[in-house]
């Protein structure tokens, strides 16, 4: 499970970050559209790394190198050279958001770790996601690259298994986990269910 706290959600950060940890999640990714708090993103990582966890940040470049990765959306890419982000993240994590097989195998050639793909299904919690790109958009992805795929958008209780049967490497969820009552037995019932799925 790739975990998204994002900050436009009901819930404080550091409050689900703790809950999540505490339910099993180990990659963390923090999305802040409207700005990143350096300081929170600081408070993230001495959570995460006390956890054995890990922290990556959305978009923000600078705020990242506070962190253990960067992932980045195609615009945040335009105009900029890839390797040269790769070289100054140095032993960062590095995502890239790749909707498309050619985005993917673009990804791969200039050093990502990983890249995120969909949404797979309709999703309320990024608005400007795109049509949904189903099994079928998922799976044409996984066949594109060597490097682990993150499904995002849309993912559920309803659909997990389905993502863990895809060949994707990680299932990340946002409302799943911030919506939930109980965020940490929600995270270790999907943890649960993905790992069985997987088997």
């Amino acid at each position: 499970m790739y975990a998204i706290v994002d900050r436009a959600s009901r819930v404080a950060p550091l409050w689900l970050l703790e809950r999540l940890l505490a339910g099993g999640i180990r990659i963390v990714q923090y999305r802040a559209k409207d700005g990143v708090d350096l300081d929170v993103v600081r408070a993230m990582h001495e959570r995460t790394r006390s956890a054995g966890a890990l922290l990556v940040v959305n978009d923000d470049f600078e705020a990242a190198l506070a962190a253990d990765g960067w992932h980045a959306g195609q615009e945040d890419l335009a105009g900029r050279d890839p390797r040269e982000l790769r070289a100054r993240l140095g032993a960062r994590l590095f995502g890239v958001s790749a909707g498309l097989p050619n985005e993917a195998r673009a990804a791969e050639a200039f050093g990502a770790d990983y890249v995120g793909t969909g949404p797979f299904a309709t999703t309320q919690t990024k608005l400007d996601a795109g049509p949904a790109i189903g099994l079928a958009g998922l799976a044409a992805v996984v066949a594109a690259t060597r490097l682990p795929v993150v499904a995002i958008g849309g993912i559920g209780t309803h659909n997990l298994e389905e993502v863990a049967r895809s060949g994707a490497a990680m299932a990340a969820l946002v409302s799943a986990l911030a919506e939930s009552p109980d965020p940490a037995a929600r995270a270790a019932e999907l943890i649960g269910r993905w790992q069985a799925a997987r088997t």
